[in-house]
């Protein structure tokens, strides 16, 4: 690495800033933290740990989140603008803090779950997806 380089992602620590510096910016976003701070009311002592859980698993597949994280969405009032802002924030959060592959597939990955919950609440709430003919 190089002293202006930034450093790979590649450990939990490495997991651990990247949630908790996320979040924090979700925390003070004017769109998303509405949703999480005051109609999710969510503890965050127990959802960080949580997330660290999640994405460890999810860029290490060292399995250590148990869950089923969708569920937890459904009762939320999102859409689209609240994926499309946590999903920018998310990934010029990794483009902060982390290069490389490993970098760039949990971009990827945050993308493919944005897109598979968009669409799955979209569909429970009757809303045809975008390109749908009704």
């Amino acid at each position: 690495m190089t002293s202006d380089s930034k450093p790979q992602l590649a450990t939990s620590q490495d997991v651990i800033l990247m949630v908790d510096t996320f979040y924090a910016k979700v925390q003070e976003d004017d769109l998303l933290a509405p949703v999480f701070n005051d109609f999710a009311g969510v503890d965050w002592d127990s959802h960080l740990p949580r997330m660290y859980a999640f994405w460890d698993s999810v860029l290490f597949a060292r399995g250590v989140f148990k869950g089923r994280p969708f569920a937890k969405h459904i009762p939320l009032p999102i859409g689209a603008q609240h994926f499309e802002r946590w999903l920018a924030l998310f990934c010029s959060n990794v483009d902060e803090h982390f290069s490389g592959a490993t970098a760039e597939d949990a971009k990827a990955r945050a993308r493919s779950i944005a897109s598979m919950f968009q669409s799955k609440l979209q569909f429970l709430h009757g809303i045809p997806a975008k390109g749908s003919t009704p």
